[in-house]
C-alpha cells in the first residue's frame, strides 16, 4: 500500500532552479513511487550564516511504497549525485537539500530519521508550498497545516516560478 510523503526541497548554490528541477526528475523516477503535486519555487533567506545566496525551495508530495529509511537513503544519494557535500556547518550553502517533511500520518523518531521533520512548523520557507498542495493537511499530533501558518509570518519568502513540470 503507498503512503503519501512530502518532501522539502533546498538548493542556493550552481543555479538552484536548475538543481531543484533535476532533484523532482530524480525524485520521478524513483522506484515505487509517483511524483504526484509539486508546489511552485520559492526563494527565501538563508538559515545560520547570512553571507550566503537566497535559496530556491519548493515542496513535493510523492506516493510511494518505499519504507521511509530506504526513501531517505535515496535521498542522499539524489543528493550526492547533484554535489552534495555534507559539513559540520549546520545551515550552509548547498547544492541540494531533500528533506523527508511528513510520512502520511506517522510519526516517526529514529536516530536517521525524525518526521514530521524538526522545526518545519516554524519555518515558511516549508509551510508555505506545502499548504499550495495540500492547503487541509493535519499533522500527526493533530495540528491542521492552516494553524502552523497562522503563527509562522512569510518573512523574505517570494515566489519565483510556478510549479515546474516535471516528466517521468
Amino acid at each position: 500500500m503507498s503512503t503519501t510523503v512530502f518532501i522539502g526541497l533546498g538548493s542556493n548554490l550552481q543555479d538552484p532552479a536548475a538543481q531543484l528541477r533535476e532533484a523532482l526528475a530524480a525524485l520521478a523516477a524513483l522506484p515505487q513511487t509517483t511524483l504526484t503535486l509539486v508546489s511552485s519555487l520559492y526563494s527565501s533567506d538563508p538559515l545560520g550564516p547570512a553571507d550566503q545566496p537566497r535559496y530556491v525551495n519548493a515542496v513535493a508530495a510523492l506516493d510511494t511504497t518505499l519504507e521511509p529509511l530506504d526513501l531517505l537513503d535515496r535521498l542522499q544519494q539524489i543528493e550526492q549525485e547533484q554535489g552534495r557535500v555534507r559539513k559540520a556547518e549546520r545551515w550552509g550553502p548547498r547544492t541540494l537539500d531533500l528533506d523527508i517533511l511528513l510520512v502520511g500520518d506517522t510519526a516517526i523518531e529514529h536516530p536517521r530519521l525524525k518526521v514530521p521533520h524538526y522545526h518545519m512548523h516554524a519555518r515558511a520557507f516549508v509551510l508555505y508550498p506545502l499548504a499550495e498542495i495540500a492547503p487541509h493537511l493535519i499533522l500527526p499530533d493533530g495540528r491542521s497545516l492552516q494553524e502552523l501558518l497562522a503563527s509562522c509570518p512569510r518573512e523574505s519568502l517570494e515566489v519565483l516560478a510556478p510549479a515546474p513540470l516535471v516528466t517521468r
